[in-house]
């Protein structure tokens, strides 16, 4: 069998290496000219660390990012909502990493050049139509610099790991449209910075409507750590207005960003400071997709952010995408037919995938910071008189599916 993979970013990379552990030829064609560290933080959950674990990715993942020991919710004056350990610290086998983004595409395609070898990733190649037979798959790829240049390749399978904007989805849905925004700016960056508290802790302050999100992502000299930032704000009524133009990882604007930054605070740490010294801040729209009807057709299937992009809320985007490559490649082996294989992976993901979507708009785990500030809007003496610890406790396991491991100990009704 050979697969072939339109996207090398976290979903398609991961899943090229599982195929090649189950002994399936997988050959990646991306978009981007080169596969460079560019971005920002993300962070990786358990259930997906564990299933890069399994690839003995374990140790480069270490040297690379941070294994997350605590979440602190917070609410925009910097009062403590809730906290919660996370990863081996919540009784997880494996760690939570917070990582540098590009670092860690990095990491999965070093991994796939040195075990598939140097012509598994073909760069500078988008992709611009199929067709399939009864015995396999025929894709176009066209030179992504100016579209002229084509190659035309066939294999077994096609699995379009490509993005929100996914060509594939777009020919087996050509009605779709721009996804959809909630009216949110997202402006990000990372920066060297001094290490705050143990140097493996993450605050989240505020809620949908205007958020903080703060967390280090690597080790980065003595005393300091390579720290993300992020400040969400509401600037438009996205029911009514399309996403900015442009602006997917368009440069963000100091004179823009910081005074939104300025309207939290988070204790011990110099928000405006870290602002400040950012050299490259990025804008993005908070948008999504609603969740589809069918993801495989045929041969062809979806996985990642082209089957279910989300926002970012929770931690759960790029897990997501392995989790997707884990039960593909499981099936590739199982199955008796590559077609049963893309309708059985379609039957169990998308479900899955879709209900964390929906949870995400609603604010997913974070949605605890909402439930305060609705209650107290100008802060509180005491969170407990608020929202019982109970009670918190219950709004993060109905966005998560499991009940959160307090750092203050057991929540009580």
């Amino acid at each position: 069998m050979h697969v072939l993979i339109a996207g090398g970013g976290i979903g398609g990379l991961t899943l090229a290496l599982m195929l090649h552990k189950r002994g399936i030829k997988a050959t990646i064609y991306e978009q981007a000219s080169s596969v460079r560290e560019i971005g920002v933080g993300i962070n990786t959950l358990p259930h997906a660390i564990k299933e890069l674990a399994e690839l003995d990715l374990l140790d480069v993942l270490d040297a690379t990012g941070i294994r997350t020991k605590e979440l602190i919710y917070l609410n925009r004056f910097g009062q403590e909502v809730w906290r919660e350990w996370r990863g081996m610290w919540a009784g997880a086998p494996v760690p939570q990493f917070s990582i540098h983004r590009g670092r860690f595409q990095k990491v999965l395609y070093d991994a796939v050049i040195e075990r598939l070898g140097a012509k598994a990733v073909k760069t500078g190649r988008r992709l611009a139509g199929f067709t399939q037979s009864e015995g396999g798959v025929t894709v176009q790829f066209v030179d992504a610099s100016d579209g002229l240049g084509s190659e035309t390749v066939r294999g077994d399978i096609l699995i379009a790991a490509d993005g929100i904007h996914s060509a594939a989805r777009k020919i087996f849905y050509p009605g779709e449209g721009a996804p959809s925004w909630d009216g949110v700016l997202m402006w990000r960056g990372a920066t060297e910075f001094p290490q705050y508290l143990d140097g493996q802790t993450m605050f989240i302050g505020g809620g949908m409507g205007a958020k903080f999100v703060l967390y280090p992502i690597g080790k980065a000299g003595e005393g300091k750590r390579l720290t993300n930032w992020v400040v969400n704000v509401r600037v438009a009524d996205g029911a009514t207005q399309p996403p900015p133009k442009d602006s997917w990882s368009r440069k963000g604007r100091l004179d823009e960003v910081l005074p939104y930054g300025l309207r939290f605070k988070v204790p011990g740490v110099d928000i405006e400071a870290l602002i400040r010294q950012t050299p490259d801040v990025y804008e993005y729209p908070m948008a999504d997709r609603d969740p589809l009807p069918q993801w495989s057709f045929g041969r062809i299937t979806m996985l990642g952010d082209a089957a279910h992009p989300m926002y970012p809320v929770g931690s759960n985007g790029a897990s997501q995408a392995i989790l997707d490559a884990r039960c593909l490649a499981d099936w590739l082996v199982k199955a008796e037919h590559p077609m049963q294989a893309l309708y059985e992976y379609e039957k169990i993901r998308l479900k899955a995938t879709a209900k964390i979507v929906k949870a995400n708009r609603s604010g997913g785990p974070e949605g605890v910071i909402d439930e305060v500030e609705k209650e107290e809007p100008a802060g509180f003496d005491d969170v407990n008189e608020v929202l019982s610890s109970y009670r918190r406790a219950q709004i993060i396991a109905k966005a998560t599916g499991q009940w959160p491991v307090s750092s203050e100990g057991k929540a009580k009704a």
